[in-house]
């Protein structure tokens, strides 16, 4: 059995080498290092695939999020509600900007942030929220669109680990994953589902004067060289950044259903296992039915609930299985973070789930070997 890795890049690259390799030496070759052809090629395929007006490509994710709050003229003293059980780049460009940070709590099966305590935390001073597409799923936003339009907020979708999946709301309407709010940013990280081979991110928008602005934002705040009509940044997506996306993004379908493939196999070896809750999609479909689109498994994480969470994880560590814990420290405990505002009766789901969450590997080249030996392993230890 090959070595098991948490997520296998280097198999996967040699799917694509020839395409990537052409791609990059043509880059090198024409020194169109910033702003060349492959990203402007990049950003028009990735506004077909997501039937989006416009995508404008950025150096990272976490810039993706604080140049969105930019692009919307969020303020200091501003209320952006979000998720307390998720990665810290969400937190991190509120409180980098200015805004004040209000976390809530999350779904105890989704783990996607929670719409009744969304709504419960609204005040005066509130001006938006960032739902966090958690681990490959959309939050739950027909409620999160009907809360913002009631109090007419912003959102924001940190789409960071869900790039590929589609939302159907309650009308039978889908949309892609990033494209349902005001805007929508993402991670183009290497482990991502859609990943480069360095740093990248993108903003999506179907807002004209909106993309407008941001686009200057990104440059400096410059529309003409030496011009800077507004406050901007440097944040750029590199032209070799761009090759690799490109020949990822014509395959990310097929990365997501084997992806879900996976997931299926895991699911259908730990079913009925106490001790383990599996991970749920937004439709409640224990098995992935065959037609799945609406969760791209950038994670898949199990819930280990006898206690034994940290142990299980030692003991795949003695077996050469890689493992992570997203996330063990809620935000809200975060030293960065701390506030008074917070009390620990509010986060009662994120508070059990960060002493139980395990994801396994999952990537596009697990193969049933592997699968078999991870699922084994676990098993015989619970």
């Amino acid at each position: 059995m090959k070595k098991i890795q948490m997520v296998d890049l280097v198999g996967q690259y040699q799917e694509i080498k020839e395409e990537v390799n052409i791609g990059v030496q043509q880059v090198m070759d024409t020194a169109a290092f910033i702003n060349g052809p492959e990203v402007h090629g990049f950003q028009r395929e990735l506004e077909a695939y997501l039937g989006v007006k416009h995508v404008i490509p950025c150096a990272n994710g976490t810039d993706a999020l604080q140049i969105a709050m930019m692009g919307l003229g969020l303020k200091p003293g501003d209320e952006v509600i979000t998720a307390d059980f998720t990665f810290a780049a969400t937190v991190e460009v509120i409180a980098l900007l200015g805004l004040t940070p209000v976390l809530v709590d999350v779904d105890p099966e989704t783990y996607n942030i929670d719409p009744e305590a969304v709504e419960n935390a609204i005040t005066p001073k509130t001006r938006a929220i960032v739902p966090v597409h958690l681990f490959g799923q959309c939050a739950p936003m027909d409620r999160l669109l009907e809360i913002a339009e009631k109090h007419e907020l912003y959102l924001i979708e940190d789409n960071a680990q869900a790039i590929g999946a589609t939302h159907t709301f309650n009308d039978g309407r889908k949309k892609k994953a990033g494209t349902m709010g005001h805007i929508g940013a993402t991670s183009f990280f290497p482990s991502k589902n859609l990943g480069c081979y360095g740093d990248g991110g993108a903003i999506f928008t179907d807002d004209d004067d909106l993309a407008h602005f941001i686009r200057g934002i990104v440059n400096h705040g410059m529309y003409e060289r030496y011009h800077h009509d507004v406050i901007g940044v440097n944040s750029r997506l590199d032209s070799i950044q761009a090759v690799v996306l490109r020949a990822k993004l014509s395959r990310l379908d097929s990365y997501c259903e084997r992806r879900r493939e996976a997931a299926r196999k895991y699911n259908k070896a730990f079913m009925g296992t106490d001790a383990i809750i599996l991970p749920k999609t937004v439709n409640n479909c224990g098995m992935i039915c065959s037609s799945c689109d609406c969760h791209v498994f950038h994670q898949y994480t199990l819930r280990i609930t006898n206690g034994k969470r940290d142990v299980l994880a030692a003991h795949l560590s003695e077996k050469g299985i890689p493992f992570g814990i997203y996330y063990p420290i809620p935000l809200h405990r975060q030293k960065a973070y701390v506030d008074s505002r917070y009390r620990e009766e509010d986060f009662p789901v994120t508070n059990q789930l960060v002493n139980e969450v395990i994801s396994l590997p999952m990537h596009t080249e697990l193969d049933d070997e592997q699968i078999e030996f991870i699922t084994s392993t676990i098993l015989n230890f619970i």
